[in-house]
């Protein structure tokens, strides 16, 4: 089992805030990275800090999307993405590269990415919130904090 988690809070609408990202290599976490990320102008949604606790004051001198994705893109570039809820994540990703003159496609990875809410959905959970399968499979949560999100996701694939 050799693959990617990640996981993004956004500060609006698709604008990340903050990632967290997991590589495992054959079934061992081997390297985290977690980051704030200053969104455009430093603008919020109330209802986003609401849930995940990250305020303008966070990320007003936080590195932006495109001085952070070197170090995004390493750690994706030809690898399998995991993320709970994949098409939230991904259009995050997709839709911030595209703003930042980015290429999705020369990352090199699938179009859709493995997904933990349809893994473990399949299985019977219900809710399939990442806090309610994290609860089912005893796995430690600090929930919409980036690291741990990615984490938890990380360890919910290796135990699919």
């Amino acid at each position: 089992m050799t693959f990617t988690a990640i996981d993004f809070e956004t500060a609006t609408a698709y604008h990340p805030c903050s990632v967290g990202i997991v590589t495992v290599e054959n079934g061992i976490i081997t390297d985290e990275f977690v980051t704030l990320i200053k969104p455009p102008n430093n603008e919020y949604n109330p209802y986003t800090i609401q849930v995940h606790g990250i305020y303008p004051r966070d990320t007003i001198n936080a590195k932006t999307f495109l001085q952070v994705y070197p170090e995004i893109e390493k750690r994706l570039k030809n690898r399998v993405v995991v993320a709970h809820n994949e098409s939230f994540d991904r259009n995050v990703l997709i839709k911030t590269m595209a703003i930042n003159g980015l290429h999705y496609e020369d990352l090199n990875i699938a179009n859709r990415w493995e997904c933990t809410v349809k893994i473990y959905k399949a299985k019977g959970i219900k809710p399939t919130k990442l806090s309610d399968c994290c609860r089912e499979m005893k796995i430690q949560l600090n929930h919409h904090e980036a690291l741990s999100d990615a984490r938890a996701c990380a360890k919910l694939y290796l135990m699919k």
